[in-house]
């Protein structure tokens, strides 16, 4: 029998979607995990000064929230439009930083991991 058919006799290869399954099962995470740590760089080095960008650690502004209690003020996606425009309002010494959609998608996957139920 070829290796590429069933052992049921139809000839469907059966081993190219189940290939394809656990490729994507490893693979995806760990492209997840890069995403999600290249947002935790761009935040420790453009916002910890002020924001609170850990899972216990606090604000050294008083007027900066912790990221990972954004969610209970708003959806983190809506940071997405303001990170591309270059987000003016926050806290009143907050300086403006426009950042490009590779690092938006980092910043909002580290920001959606830190999220508290």
């Amino acid at each position: 029998m070829n290796a590429c058919m069933s052992s049921d006799g139809h000839g469907r290869r059966l081993w190219v979607p189940a290939l394809t399954v656990v490729l994507l099962g490893s693979v995806l995470p760990a492209l997840a995990d890069g995403v999600t740590e290249h947002g935790k760089a761009l935040v420790e080095v453009n916002c910890a000064r002020c924001h609170a960008i850990g899972e216990t650690d606090k604000s050294s502004h008083p007027d900066a929230p912790a990221f990972r209690t954004l969610s209970k003020r708003y959806p983190i996606t809506d940071l997405e439009e303001a990170l591309a425009e270059g987000i003016s309002t926050g806290h009143p010494d907050m300086p403006e930083w426009v950042a490009s959609p590779d690092q938006i998608e980092a910043i909002i996957a580290y920001i959606s991991s830190l999220q508290q139920p």
